[in-house]
This record gives C-alpha cells, structure tokens and sequence, in this order.
C-alpha cells in the first residue's frame, strides 16, 4: 500500500514538473493554456467583433479621410481570420455575420470588388472560397475562382516584363517584392482546398520557390525586394505566414516541398535569433534601433505556432517563442480593442529611414488581422 502512494505521488509530482516546470510556472512552451484575458477565444473574439463594427478600411486604415472606393487586402486578410476564427471556434452566429458582411458585394455594392488585376487586389478571391468551403454555394466559388484563375490568365494589356514571367510559367502579376508570397500563394492555395485541383497549388509553389531564390538572404531573413535591401518587419512576415499557409497543404509529393521547408525552417532559425527578450521583432528585423512592431510579431508568431503544431519545428524552442511573443503582443491591444504600433502601408525603398520613420498606427488592419491568425492558430 506504501509502495503504490509513493508511486502515485511520483507520478503527480512528474506531472507538475512536465506541465508547470521545476519551480511551479506554467510550462514556458505550453500553447494550450494563458491567463483567462489573454485566451486566443478571448482574444480572438475581441478583435472579430472589432472588424464586424468598424466601416471598411482604405488599405488598413480604419479611419480614411475618405470612404474607400474598393475592399482592399488588409480588409482580406482580417475577414479571412475572422472566418478561421469562427471555424475554430465552431461559432456559427459568427460565421454568419462575417458572411452577411460580404453579401452586399454581390448585390448593390458590386463596386466595391476590386479588380484583378494585381496581387495586391487577387487575394480578395480568398474570402468568397472560404465562405464556399463552408456552405457550398456556387455563387462564392464562381467569384473566387476569377480571382485565382486571372492572376495566371495574362491580359491584353500586360507588359513586355509580365508577359516574361507568364511565358516561364509564373505568374504575370510577378514583381518579387516579399509581400507577394502572401498575396498570390493565399489565393492560390485557397482554390486548391475549394477544387482539389492541384495546378493551383503546385504554380504556388512553383512561384514560392522564385522568390525564396531571389531575394533570402544567409542569415534566413529576406529584403523587401532585389532593390530594397532591408529586412523590413511585416515583409518578413508575408513570407512567413506564406511559407506556412502553403506548407500546411502542398501535397508530401510536390517536388517543391523540400524546398519551401527547407527555406521557413531557415527563416524560423534566424527569427529565434533576433527576437527581442519580451518577445517582440523590430521594425527592420536585424536592426538594434529599430523600434518593435506589432504586425510584423504577430505574423511570426503565426508562423511558428503553426510550425510547432504541425511537427515542423521544436516544441521546447519555437512553442516558447511563440507564447512570449502571444503574451507581449496581446499587451498592446488598447481598449478599444486596437492593437498599437502597428508599421503603416510600406512601399519599397532602399532607404533605412524609408522604414526606421514610417507611421505608427493605431487599429490599422494590417495588425488586426495577424492577431485573428494567431488566435486561430493556437486553437487548430
């Protein structure tokens, strides 16, 4: 009877240490368990509920000086998160009011759909193939599709230099600039999950690989582009999140798989590196005066929980990566529910006060929505 309590006791007692750590905290790797206000639901349902009662931004900002003449991809991005969220969450109430948002783009508001004719505007066809994977109606599948087929189907007017990719089998609207391999791997990879059709996801990855050729650097980190030779934050982190969105789908027997894994598992490495000891990443991600940013950490925080969920990564390192970056992040978020120090829209530039002075944003969607991600992602 001694035996089996001390048994016993030696168990629990391994238990604690396993799930708490040595001296009592709550395991610093563990992506299951958070403060009550600081859960991915809590958390996640906030930043929904913000999104669902904030007008339609102008490319992130919520507060344009103007109303917007079309849904741009900030917009996308976090009405895509939302859609994750609720699914994950299994919250039909709130799948349907991120799905009576959209319905008015196909009624009286069919001005607003931007048109594709660029990979900034393409990735709109995100949003109607989620919502088809999730009730089947023909209507959003039809409207996706456009979206993905167009960004293969040159046009008439397309340049000497478009017409150049299109003839290697890549994208027209291919320009390496980082903040690519989100926009065209998203939509890509969403009419893969809506049709099966592997030639979507396969050009994806055909794509993703041209661009980890052109423009990653040694150390894992990438420049903004071949011209803007600064590892930008938030570019980063379209790459990032590309790499794993595409990853969590590209079929084991794509011969670009090896590849993409080989280049996000360089990226993570070095993003381990230069992550600040609060969790955060800076602005220019290897740079010591650059000041930490919200949207950029909240898009490598993805990135590495996803990665830490999917066996790609090491629990011990990126899982305690990833929940001190969640639990710095979800600080910054004010009471209205607005993340801060989010970086503005950034163009190219090979200027390192191009990026060092860029605006600071309050609310801007460009952050918003990588929090959906996360959320979403700690609850797969």
């Amino acid at each position: 009877m001694l035996n089996d309590m001390k048994i016993g006791l030696s168990f629990i007692l391994l238990f604690i240490i396993v799930v708490f750590g040595v001296n009592g905290q709550k395991s610093t790797s563990d992506l299951n368990q958070f403060p009550k206000e600081k859960t991915p639901e809590v958390i996640g349902l906030r930043i929904a509920e913000k999104f669902l009662n904030t007008s339609h931004s102008q490319y992130g900002n919520t507060r344009p000086p103007k109303p917007p003449t079309q849904i741009t991809y900030p917009d996308v991005c976090t009405w895509l998160g939302g859609l994750w969220f609720a699914e994950a969450t299994k919250d039909e109430e709130l799948f349907n009011r991120f799905e009576s948002r959209f319905l008015p783009l196909l009624r009286g508001e069919t001005n607003m759909l931007p048109k594709a004719n660029h990979v900034d505007n393409n990735v709109f066809g995100a949003v109607p193939l989620e919502l088809f994977l999730k009730n089947g109606e023909q209507k959003y599948l039809d409207l996706g599709i456009k979206y993905a087929d167009s960004q293969w189907k040159v046009p008439n007017d397309a340049t000497s230099e478009q017409k150049q990719w299109a003839a290697k089998s890549y994208s027209w609207q291919t320009r390496i600039w980082i903040d690519d391999m989100f926009m065209i791997t998203a939509i890509q990879a969403q009419a893969y999950r809506a049709t099966k059709n592997r030639e979507y996801v396969d050009r994806a990855a055909k794509e993703m690989v041209l661009y980890l050729d052109e423009i990653q650097l040694d150390n894992g980190l990438f420049y903004h582009s071949p011209e803007a030779h600064y590892s930008w934050g938030r570019g980063n982190g379209w790459m990032a999140v590309g790499m794993a969105e595409i990853l969590r789908i590209l079929p084991k027997d794509n011969p670009d798989r090896t590849r993409i894994m080989a280049g996000y598992q360089k990226m993570m490495s070095a993003l381990l590196k230069y992550q600040e000891n609060d969790g955060m990443w800076r602005q220019i991600i290897d740079d010591e005066e650059a000041w930490k940013e919200t949207s950029a950490t909240a898009m490598f925080t993805y990135a590495m929980i996803t990665g830490v969920k999917e066996g790609w990564l090491k629990k011990k390192a990126y899982g305690a990566a990833a929940r001190k970056s969640w639990l710095t992040l979800v600080d910054y978020i004010n009471v209205d529910d607005e993340l801060t120090e989010v970086c503005a829209g950034t163009n190219i530039m090979n200027s390192r006060d191009h990026y060092m002075n860029r605006p600071r944003i309050v609310g801007d969607l460009h952050g918003q929505a990588p929090l959906l991600w996360c959320a979403t992602a700690l609850l797969r």
